[in-house]
């Protein structure tokens, strides 16, 4: 089971602030006089690398994805690299989910913290010598999967690699090698488990103790995570990064939201409806800063997260409580994926959550598109019981929104290995109709 006791971690707010406020200065010192890209855009602030307080950064310029994909476009290289490109060891890249896939270079100095940074997802899982990770992965370009590897051999587990296999042969594998921890994507996990009860191969009973998934929501959802639990009678860790940032979030076997990584990265908080700093509960973007990896750095980086802050009090920590900033429920959703329907604000997130509570339904895929100016949703589902109205009631009663929903043949979805698709937007193409 993962570890119950994020205290380990704990330590006074201020403790935690300060300890912040040294890294971002020892960052700085070392990165501006090489750094064009920071160099620049930090050039009207005085003396950054003497900073006084975390509270100053609000005033400095955000970091925004594009900035560094058209530095890429342009050169061949990503644009907020500190060093020759000789220093650099490894190159990954981003999915290009949300855009143009964005190369990234890492240094050996800057791996070494990726694995400080996963440390703590590990722990979190109880991860040990001993261990059998199966790392459920193609092996592409993608840094996820390679850092989580990579991590469990530092770790002392034994690191199994099944790029290139078949679901049915990467559950013969678990069975082979006794593995015991499963990194995948909730999606894939979800898929594996029903590639098994297809097979007639029981994953409850293959002895896979932790299922850590990552890539995409999930983790943090609550109806997703008990069908991965019970699908694999296994614990559930959710863990949350990017390629461009690194290794940010962690949860914990409670399920109820990701604690941001606050030894390796600053977060701040933008309120969705304001744009200024926002309240504990409010939601808001993620904005974060690397507090390591100096041959790549990102300071004030627009995640386009969705998410909804709390902080511990006083007193949680002294029971010992993660003084971490918690984001309660994971990622909520993406800026960018926002739709208003009919007046009504909704992510695409939350109506993954509500399909994710029928278990009959296996899978299901939602499309947004425009009817004579308005926009409107529509719900495909594979479901086992062959009701698709109990799902649009269910929808109308939580989310006060009527979406048209339909059964299609199960098996006839996308599956996904990597990160789930199950959101098209259509209302931006000519005609904005499927």
């Amino acid at each position: 089971m993962a570890s119950d006791d994020r205290s380990a971690t704990a330590a006074p707010r201020d403790a935690v602030d300060a300890r912040k406020l040294d890294r971002l200065r020892a960052l700085l010192r070392e990165v501006l006089p090489h750094n064009g890209f920071y160099a620049a855009k930090l050039s009207r602030v005085a003396d950054p690398a003497g900073i006084r307080a975390l509270d100053e950064l609000a005033n400095w310029p955000f970091t925004f994805k594009d900035e560094l994909v058209e530095a890429a476009a342009a050169t061949g290289r990503p644009g907020n690299l500190t060093w020759e490109p000789d220093r650099y060891v490894r190159y990954h890249q981003t999915s290009g989910t949300h855009g143009r896939p964005l190369p990234v270079h890492d240094t050996a100095a800057d791996w070494a913290w990726w694995m400080a940074c996963w440390k703590t997802i590990l722990d979190r899982g109880g991860v040990t010598a001993g261990d059998r990770v199966i790392v459920a992965s193609s092996f592409g370009p993608y840094v996820g999967f390679w850092s989580g590897f990579e991590a469990a051999i530092a770790a002392g587990a034994m690191a199994i690699p099944t790029g290139g296999m078949t679901s049915l042969a990467r559950l013969e594998l678990i069975r082979t090698v006794g593995g015991s921890v499963l990194l995948a994507t909730p999606s894939y996990a979800l898929h594996l488990a029903e590639v098994a009860a297809e097979a007639k191969i029981d994953a409850a009973a293959l002895g896979v103790r932790l299922v850590i998934v990552a890539g995409e929501p999930g983790g943090s959802v609550a109806a997703t995570r008990a069908r991965i639990a019970a699908a694999w009678a296994a614990d559930v860790l959710d863990h949350a990064g990017a390629t461009e940032i690194g290794p940010w979030g962690v949860g914990d076997h409670h399920g109820d939201g990701l604690d941001v990584i606050e030894d390796w990265f600053h977060p701040e908080f933008l309120a969705l409806e304001t744009g200024e700093a926002a309240e504990p509960g409010q939601l808001a973007e993620l904005v974060l800063t690397t507090l390591g990896r100096c041959g790549a750095p990102v300071i004030r980086y627009r995640t386009g997260d969705v998410v909804r802050p709390t902080w511990a009090c006083a007193a949680d920590v002294e029971a010992g409580a993660c003084p971490w900033v918690r984001l309660a429920g994971g990622i909520l959703g993406r800026t960018d994926d926002m739709l208003v329907i009919r007046g009504i604000n909704v992510f695409p997130h939350a109506i993954d959550e509500i399909v994710r509570g029928f278990p009959e339904v296996i899978e299901h895929r939602l499309t947004a598109s425009t009817r004579e100016s308005l926009d409107e949703l529509a719900l495909e589902i594979e479901d086992r019981l062959d009701d698709p109205d109990r799902v649009a009631r269910e929808l109308k009663i939580r989310l006060g929104l009527r979406v048209a929903v339909r059964t299609v043949p199960i098996g006839s979805l996308p599956r996904f290995e990597g990160k789930g698709r199950r959101f098209v937007d259509l209302r931006h193409t000519p005609g904005g109709r499927a």
